[in-house]
């Protein structure tokens, strides 16, 4: 199953990330030739950008491609840094979880609005908040686990 949710969030980046390239392409051939750029290309682009970051976010956390103070963290004492090892996924994993609740609140506030240029509803666009949150929370809980393994011992 881990796998399983890794591989969604990485073709959802992928494809994510490949329309937002598109879509600025389209902008910018149309902007050098005789075409009108179309007018939701600049919504597009926008919410391929947010949907993109949002599938990233929680693989990034997996791997830990997030900016680490390590000097920083290093001239601490071992127990501090212990503390530090266990207490960070927790308040990552309980930061997210209270984002993801609200943003199901948000979503469905959306749901009522449209999208301006391109008349969707909005709801789908504050979907990728909840994508972010429960992300997060999934790779910050198997943190949390692995941290407490190895420091059970």
């Amino acid at each position: 199953m881990r796998k399983g949710i890794g591989k969604i969030l990485k073709i959802g980046t992928l494809v994510s990330t490949w329309g937002l390239i598109g879509m600025v392409l389209l902008q910018i051939i149309c902007r050098f030739s005789w075409f009108d750029t179309p007018s939701w290309t600049e919504e597009a682009s926008r919410i391929l950008f947010i949907y993109a970051i949002a599938f990233a976010s929680g693989l990034a956390l997996k791997t830990n491609y997030y900016v680490h103070l390590d000097m920083f963290y290093n001239s601490f004492p071992s127990g501090v840094r212990l503390f530090l090892d266990k207490s960070i996924p927790v308040v990552i994993f309980l930061l997210f979880a209270s984002f993801s609740f609200y943003s199901i609140k948000f979503i469905l506030l959306g749901v009522a609005e449209k999208s301006p240029s391109m008349g969707f509803n909005m709801g789908v666009s504050f979907c990728s908040m909840f994508i972010i949150g429960i992300s997060i929370c999934y790779y910050a809980w198997h943190q949390i686990v692995r941290v407490f393994k190895k420091h059970a011992l």
